[in-house]
């Protein structure tokens, strides 16, 4: 914002959105390439009341922040010029509507671009961290390798992550003696999977999925989901709304390190679910609400309710309300180990606990009055 009110200073912003001439609404959406599609919603109000205009631009994914914030300054200009030319400061508007030489060709040449990768993206990346004191120790490392294939009607996905972690812990016992405890975790994740578009409504799609994890007892899974998923809204709006529904059947074969508290080693589960979504974004703020089910057909008892729900709502200009709450029932946990977690184990996350439930919420409400401009930027000592 302190880069936008200093590249734009024929406008006046303003920390009162009703109070406002012009209200821009940006969102943005993850591309193929692994960029951001951008789009600037402008809403006229007041004296441009019942005007409203998209524009659209791609940054892509090797765009610095440098680079992302002139391309979002210049369709910011490029949006808000036909309404100053409606106004006195117009004539103090200056364009430029001359290609660099050699792109007039290009933009009319009529060819269509062959992309040589066939809209393939391939990434990779490795971290790591080390930290140590006196009495503590811990190191973690995490790699991910993945390639995918995005276009209108297909997403094909290959992906790979994994990551080991050591922690080592000096304490002194009821008797002064020093015990150390090392704790270790490591897992990994590899999935492929297909979605592909039928229709503005309709998709399908599949996904194999490969895994292991030490702290929720898992030495190896196998497993395959299909599914298909109704937008009630056409995909070309999920931008500004979206409201989908997927029905999801899925089949897997467990392999557990520790014998699980229903004495198993291994086993074949079968299960299905259903999945919703819903998100909002207007100029009042945004609403978003998900919730899953699942079940086990092997058991119907065993079963997983979760529900998310995001309100951020501007109320006023200086009136803002939002709140954040997720609930989770939990009664599927088959893979926890039957001899249970030691004290350390408890402390340092080594395993999965039972819990029959997860709940979390956050909230908060703001206020702010007096001048409604917001025109200045001061960096100093920030």
């Amino acid at each position: 914002m302190d880069f936008i009110r200093t590249e734009i200073n024929l406008v006046d912003f303003l920390l009162d959105r009703q109070a406002a001439d012009i209200y821009v609404m940006i969102i943005h959406q993850n591309t193929g390439g692994g960029g951001h599609e951008y789009q600037l919603i402008f809403y006229g109000q007041n004296q441009f009341a019942n005007s409203k205009d998209t524009l659209h631009f791609i940054n892509e994914a090797n765009n610095t922040d440098f680079e992302n914030r002139d391309l979002l300054v210049k369709y910011l200009k490029l949006g808000l010029t036909p309404y100053i030319a409606h106004t006195k400061t117009a004539a103090q508007i200056q364009i430029q509507m001359k290609s660099p030489i050699g792109d007039s060709a290009k933009l009319n040449s009529g060819t269509v671009t062959k992309d040589p990768w066939n809209y393939w993206v391939f990434r990779t990346s490795m971290s790591g961290n080390i930290s140590k004191d006196a009495v503590y120790k811990e190191s973690e490392f995490n790699g991910e390798l993945s390639a995918n294939r995005i276009t209108e009607e297909i997403k094909i996905g290959f992906e790979f992550d994994g990551s080991k972690s050591k922690s080592d812990f000096k304490y002194k016992d009821s008797s002064g003696n020093i015990e150390r405890f090392t704790n270790r975790n490591n897992n990994y994740d590899f999935s492929q999977y297909i979605v592909k578009s039928i229709n503005t409504h309709w998709s399908w799609g599949y996904e194999v999925n490969v895994s292991r994890s030490t702290f929720s007892n898992n030495k190896s899974r196998y497993k395959l989901s299909a599914g298909i998923e109704y937008n009630i809204f056409p995909y070309k709006l999920s931008n500004t709304k979206k409201f989908t529904i997927a029905y999801i059947a899925d089949v897997r074969r467990n392999n557990y390190i520790d014998t699980t508290l229903f004495e198993k080693t291994k086993e074949s589960l079968f299960g299905h679910g259903v999945d919703a979504k819903l998100t909002i974004n207007q100029k009042w703020g945004t609403v978003y609400f998900s919730s899953k089910y699942h079940n086990y057909l092997n058991n119907w008892k065993y079963f997983n309710l979760s529900a998310d729900a995001l309100l951020d709502i501007r109320i006023s200009g200086g009136l803002s309300v939002n709140i954040f709450t997720s609930a989770e029932l939990i009664r599927d946990q088959i893979e926890l180990p039957k001899a249970g977690a030691t004290p350390q184990e408890v402390l340092t996350r080594r395993r999965q606990l039972a819990s029959g439930y997860r709940f979390s919420t956050h909230f908060g409400l703001s206020y702010r009055f007096g001048s409604k401009l917001n025109n200045f930027v001061n960096p100093r000592f920030d």
